[in-house]
């Protein structure tokens, strides 16, 4: 693999389903109330493609000079491996920083406009934390992601911020029953996530990259993964008994054989390499619930 090439596979554009996920439900959400501005919702998608990449280079340069990547299962990363310079990698983590600040702060201008400067700046300073979370997951001496902590990040940037912010920035106002459908959203993300550490829990364990999976143990995270997926069913069918519209308000149910497929398998898995379809058939029902979800209120 060459040139342009490793850098799209660092780049690991099969995780972007996740990452569009809580915006294409939160505008989904804000269009069934009647609200709905394209510009918005396509500088949300460019603002999360800059903020994804950002976190998947990060994570690449930030687990490779910690040594973390060195013997991980699934596909190589490319600072571990060499393909990548250290340097290089470095760069690419400046520039996709730079772009996602410019990206955010175009978007809360841009979303905001209407509603004064003191919103426009607390949206662009939640995207200054956005980036900072992107980075701070795996690079640096305190790297959250080495605590334990990526969970809630997770929930809190795939969630709350994804779908909450992506609603307000398209409503123009708040509805705190969205706290339901985004926290749905932020714990189908964190499964994905906790799969992963699943995946890698011996190789994080040698390198001192203390996930919570590894802290749970095999079964205690199996557990909580089982919890993840049935608190975000729980939480999306609450939030339709608050706001009930038409039947075709129950279209997620769709995804019910898909995450009964997934907690059969997980409950099963004995080996690392056993996690990794579950991490990318749950990335993608992750979208498809979120797509119907906002689909059936949207109807």
């Amino acid at each position: 693999m060459s040139g342009y090439k490793v850098w799209i596979a660092a780049a690991r554009l099969r995780t972007l389903p996740l990452a569009f996920a809580s915006i294409i439900l939160g505008s989904l959400l804000a269009y069934s109330q009647g609200s709905f501005d394209i510009w918005v919702f396509l500088l949300s998608i460019l603002t999360t493609l800059c903020y994804q990449v950002l976190s998947n280079y990060a994570n690449d340069y930030g687990d490779g000079v910690k040594g973390t990547d060195a013997d991980r299962i699934g596909e190589a990363r490319a600072t571990a491996s060499g393909l990548i310079s250290v340097a290089a990698m470095r760069k690419a983590v400046v520039l996709f920083s730079i772009l996602s600040v410019l990206f955010g702060t175009a978007l809360s201008f841009y979303a905001c406009r209407d509603l004064g400067i003191y919103y426009q700046l607390a949206f662009t300073l939640l995207g200054l934390l956005a980036t900072w979370a992107a980075i701070s997951y795996t690079v640096g001496d305190k790297a959250y992601g080495y605590s334990g902590l990526g969970d809630v990040f997770v929930l809190l940037f795939f969630g709350i911020v994804g779908v909450g912010g992506s609603y307000y920035l398209q409503a123009g106002t708040w509805d705190y029953s969205v706290l339901l459908p985004a926290g749905s959203l932020g714990f189908l993300a964190m499964a994905v996530l906790n799969l992963n550490n699943m995946r890698d829990r011996e190789g994080d364990a040698r390198s001192g990259k203390n996930t919570l999976a590894l802290k749970l143990g095999e079964r205690g995270a199996k557990g909580y993964h089982f919890l993840l997926v049935i608190g975000a069913f729980d939480m999306a069918f609450l939030y339709n008994r608050i706001h009930p519209t038409t039947n075709w308000q129950n279209l997620y149910f769709l995804t019910l054989p898909l995450l009964f497929l997934n907690l059969k398998k997980v409950l099963k898995a004995s080996r690392p390499l056993d996690y990794e379809p579950l991490l990318k058939q749950m990335a993608l029902t992750t979208l498809f619930f979120a797509l119907l979800f906002g689909l059936g209120k949207a109807i």
